[in-house]
């Protein structure tokens, strides 16, 4: 399993933005394998709810896919020199505060098997 680290999380008001990042490390990788040869996404998870899809980008970051709620407000992004994910969050709401979790996809498997442990994103208002 990759290792990965979120960061950015906090308190924010309503309206408000924040910018949470990933670090994925390079000696957790499978053997031969880069950072560009893993989908990346987020996901959150608030008190008492199912953990819910936020984001996804492809491996270079050419596609990217966004849940309903955060479409318009929310940016995800990579930098694949720096093996780190990122989700930009703009017009924050108080139906955004969760816990976010970064997650990978190996290319050609079906189903995100790395997780981190996850960052606090409250939003007050």
């Amino acid at each position: 399993q990759v290792q990965l680290v979120e960061s950015g999380g906090g308190l924010v008001q309503a309206g408000g933005s924040l910018s949470l990042s990933c670090i994925a490390s390079r000696r957790t990788f499978e053997f031969g394998r880069t950072f560009a040869d893993y989908a990346m996404a987020w996901f959150r998870q608030a008190p008492g709810k199912d953990r819910e899809f936020v984001a996804e980008i492809s491996l270079s970051g050419g596609v990217e896919n966004y849940a309903d709620s955060v479409k318009g407000r929310f940016t995800i992004s990579r930098d694949n020199g720096k093996n780190t994910l990122y989700l930009q969050m703009n017009n924050l709401k108080s139906e955004d505060t969760a816990v976010y979790y970064c997650a990978a996809r190996l290319k050609n498997t079906n189903d995100y098997a790395s997780w981190g442990q996850g960052t606090q994103v409250t939003v007050s208002g």
